[in-house]
C-alpha cells in the first residue's frame, strides 16, 4: 500500500490556487513539487519585471520545499520549466550556467523539459519550475 503525504510548508507560503505544494509518495519514495513561481513565503511576488530575480526566488522555493522533506538538490531527478517569453531562454541558460554548478556540485544536472507558454497563473510571473525528486 502506498503512503501519500500532501504538504504545504510554511516556508513556501499559501498556494495560489487549488493545489498543494508537495506530494510525497512512498513506493520507491518519490517527491513531486508543484511548479514554483517567484513568490516569497508571504505570497508576495518577487522581481516583477526581473527575470533573474524570479529565477533566484523560484530555485529558493524549490530548495525550501526539498529541505522541508529532508532532501536537497542532490535528490532532484527532473525539472519542467515554463517560460512566458522565448526571449528569456538565453537568460535562463545563463542562470543555469552560473548557478547550477553551486546547486549540483558533482556536475550531474537533472533532466529538464523547457516549455514556452502563453502565460502563468498571474501575468507578473515570467518563469515556473516543477520538480520531481527521489528520496
Amino acid at each position: 500500500m502506498s503512503e501519500i503525504t500532501i504538504a504545504n510548508p510554511d516556508a513556501l507560503g499559501k498556494p495560489l490556487g487549488q493545489y498543494s505544494q508537495i506530494a510525497r509518495v512512498k513506493a520507491s519514495e518519490l517527491l513531486f513539487i508543484a511548479g514554483q513561481v517567484a513568490t516569497d513565503s508571504s505570497g508576495k511576488v518577487v522581481g516583477a519585471d526581473d527575470f533573474d530575480a524570479q529565477c533566484r526566488q523560484v530555485f529558493s522555493n524549490i530548495e525550501a520545499a526539498l529541505k522541508s522533506q529532508g532532501a536537497s538538490f542532490a535528490n532532484v531527478v527532473e525539472f519542467t520549466t515554463y517560460l512566458v517569453h522565448s526571449q528569456d531562454i538565453a537568460k535562463f541558460m545563463a542562470y543555469r550556467l552560473r548557478e547550477f554548478p553551486r546547486l549540483f556540485p558533482r556536475g550531474a544536472y537533472p533532466p529538464n523539459t523547457l516549455l514556452i507558454v502563453d502565460r502563468l497563473v498571474q501575468e507578473l510571473f515570467l518563469i515556473e519550475v516543477k520538480t520531481a525528486a527521489a528520496l
